[in-house]
């Protein structure tokens, strides 16, 4: 399979059911066996899975690329033996990380919500005009593309983390900021965007935010927090 075809989903499918690590395996850059340049793609996915792993407190380097050609087993065992060393040098996925592994499931939960959305921003906002490896780090590596991702992804994965939190009963605002760890007043900023929005709805009585329809689809949770980004 080229890996051109790697999607966000893949990587986080993966870790969501207790990978510790994940490396992908493409062609070297500019010897693609497809006119697509594919190993390109995987090297763009590669650098948004790291931000959004980043982004969420888990450490970007338990997922990485390696470019070769088919013919060189030898090198495919040493970048195999390599990461697995690594891997096992971080130890289990959250734990090193000093996140509990409920907290490190909600995370990887609320990221893989946003995949839709995450498609077209990387689609509209992050195609690198010239394939080069130099040009896709240097990119990458911008503050431009830091400063869209802490505006987009960042403040979204709070939203998708709390959905994911109300999924499964309703919680107050202090419940929701100490189980995510997140700041009670960047809680209730959030909750009070996503009312007007119709995402979420406060119950007087028990004092607690519930969803507003249930359990949300991927699609109504990317057109939510899409509007929240202005798109």
């Amino acid at each position: 399979m080229c890996s051109g075809r790697v999607d966000l989903d893949f990587l986080f499918q993966a870790f969501a059911t207790g990978q510790d690590g994940v490396l992908i395996g493409g062609c070297r850059l500019n010897d693609c066996n497809y006119v697509t340049q594919g190993n390109y793609d995987a090297l763009g996915i590669t650098y948004i899975g790291k931000k959004i792993l980043e982004r969420i407190g888990l450490n970007p380097e338990r997922l990485t690329i390696e470019f070769m050609s088919g013919g060189e087993g030898t090198l495919l065992a040493e970048v195999v033996n390599r990461f697995t060393g690594k891997i096992e040098e971080l130890g289990p996925l959250g734990e090193s990380e000093g996140m509990d592994p409920r907290r490190a499931k909600l995370a990887l939960q609320a990221a893989r919500k946003l995949i839709p959305f995450l498609r077209l921003v990387e689609r509209e906002k992050l195609r690198v005009p010239v394939k080069s490896e130099e040009a896709y780090r240097e990119f990458y590596a911008s503050d431009e593309v830091n400063r869209l991702l802490d505006e987009l992804i960042g403040r979204n994965l709070v939203v998708s983390r709390i959905v994911s939190l109300l999924e499964e009963k309703p919680l107050s605002t202090a419940e929701i900021s100490d189980r995510l760890g997140l700041n009670p007043s960047e809680v209730s900023k959030q909750m009070n965007s996503s009312s007007r929005q119709g995402l979420v709805k406060y119950d007087v009585d028990s004092n607690r935010y519930a969803l507003a329809q249930g359990t949300l689809a991927e699609g109504t949770l990317a057109e939510g927090t899409r509007a929240a980004s202005g798109e």
